[in-house]
Parts: structure tokens; C-alpha cells; sequence
């Protein structure tokens, strides 16, 4: 490690106000920053915690949708929606180890956005909508590739609101070291249409697959799956999997989701 500045502000304000300093980095869980740092890869001068912060901690009911604070843990998530929406209550129970789950947040993945992370999957299929400091930002306008979101510098997401569906299931097939999805899909009902989002299989991470949602809003049933396939162009290929075994496993992970979800 190498030294630098740390605060932990109180309120949002106080936070918006510290990251508009030189260098200064915001630090939700850690899970992921941290080992950079480490790494010498990133060395900001000042890093702002937001894990102190009242207002971007916990979770609360709006109207036929959850409001997840950024702030909240992966193990808080998990507990506070076991009733209200299960699929998301498992998908946090199953992130990483438990020393994990403990530190990590939901607002942290979501702003790191990595390709294999099992966050960016649930709120892509919930359609939704990340808050910030300044603004909302509708999921499917928010991911935009590798490691790349709609954030500007200096914003943090403060809260997540998220639809709860009909019906819904999360299945991931695990990467056994890391953790992280070797392909992950979660699955959504609701009253108006189906989506289907995909994590750990594309090297521009999270997608929709707009032809099994097709044709799932026509016949919610895991059998339609069999005809459907994602090209292997764009695929993660590496020593975990190869490009067409990630596109299989998207069918086959998929056709799980439903069948849980049905």
C-alpha cells in the first residue's frame, strides 16, 4: 500500500463535497478497490468511504418497487428482501464468501460494473433505476460496456430502486475460485413483458437477450429456450471457458432460470 488521505463522511453532501477534491476516490465495500490499491494500479490520494452514511443505508418499500441504499451489504440485502423479492435475497446470499458478502455493497458493484458480477444482471432484468447524487438513470441506459457505466466523476449512487416482478429467479453457474459468474441469467415477469439479463458471458458485460425475452412473453416456458442461441462473437473466451462454451451455457443457464422462475 502507499499513503494516502481518508474520510468518512456523515451525509451525501459531505461525500459529493470530499470526491470533488484532487485524487480522491469514493470506497463503498472495498472489494474490489482495495486489491487495486494494493496492486499499485490506482493510487488516489484521498479515499472517501461512504459506508457511514445513514441516508445510503438499508432498504425500504415504494409503492411495487424496493429502494436499496448504496451503501447497504450484500448479507443486509439478502435479509431484508427474503419476503419481498426472493430471487434478489438469494442472488446476494451467493456473492463471493461470507467476508465478502459482509463488506461488499450493492451501490459498489454497480459503479464498478464488472462483467462478471451478479448485480448488474438483477437490476438490468428489474428494470431498474439507479439513483445518484444529481440524477436517475434508468438501467438500461447505465451499463454501458466493460467496466464502463453512465457515472460522471464525483457521482455516487446514493440508492437503487427496483420493481419487484411477478416472478423471477437468478441462476448462476459459479467460477469455483472467484466466485463470480462463469455465466449467470436472471430471469423477470412482469405484467407488461419478460426480460432476461446475462452476466459473466460477454466480454461488453451485462446484456439483454431480446430474443429469448421474445419469446418467453409469448410462451413462459423453458422449453422455448431450446431453439434460441447467442452468437459466440463478443463472448468471454479464456481458461475458464471458451467462446461457444459460454454461448451454450447461456441457453442452458437460461432454460434453468425459467424453469425456477415458473
Amino acid at each position: 500500500m502507499y499513503e494516502f488521505e481518508f474520510e468518512k463522511p456523515t451525509t451525501i453532501a459531505d461525500a459529493v463535497a470530499a470526491l470533488a477534491k484532487e485524487e480522491a476516490q469514493a470506497l463503498g465495500g472495498g472489494q474490489t478497490l482495495i486489491p487495486t490499491l494494493k496492486q499499485r494500479l490506482a493510487m488516489p490520494g484521498t479515499l472517501v468511504s461512504l459506508s457511514g452514511i445513514p441516508d445510503m443505508r438499508g432498504v425500504c418499500a415504494d409503492g411495487d418497487a424496493l429502494v436499496v441504499g448504496g451503501a447497504t451489504t450484500h448479507v443486509e440485502v439478502e435479509a431484508a428482501v427474503a419476503a419481498t423479492y426472493p430471487a434478489l435475497s438469494a442472488l446476494a446470499g451467493h456473492i463471493g464468501d461470507p467476508a465478502v458478502r459482509n463488506r461488499g455493497t450493492i451501490g459498489g458493484s454497480l459503479a464498478n460494473n464488472d462483467p462478471s458480477a451478479c448485480y448488474p444482471a438483477a437490476a438490468l432484468a428489474s428494470a431498474a433505476t439507479i439513483i445518484t447524487n444529481t440524477r436517475e438513470i434508468a438501467a438500461d441506459d447505465y451499463f454501458q460496456g466493460l467496466f464502463t457505466t453512465a457515472l460522471e466523476e464525483g457521482e455516487i449512487i446514493t440508492s437503487v430502486r427496483m420493481p419487484v416482478p411477478e416472478g423471477a429467479h437468478y441462476e448462476k453457474f459459479v467460477q469455483p475460485a472467484s466466485r463470480f459468474a462463469l455465466v449467470g441469467v436472471f430471469v423477470t415477469r412482469f405484467a407488461d413483458g419478460v426480460r432476461v439479463a446475462v452476466t459473466g458471458a460477454s466480454e461488453d458485460g451485462v446484456f439483454r437477450w431480446g430474443a429469448a425475452e421474445n419469446a418467453l412473453a409469448a410462451n413462459f416456458s423453458p422449453d422455448v429456450i431450446d431453439g434460441l442461441s447467442v452468437a459466440e462473437d463478443g463472448m468471454i473466451g479464456d481458461l475458464h471457458g471458451s467462446k461457444a462454451y459460454r454461448a451454450h451455457l447461456v441457453g442452458v443457464i437460461t432454460k434453468r432460470a425459467v424453469a425456477a422462475a415458473s
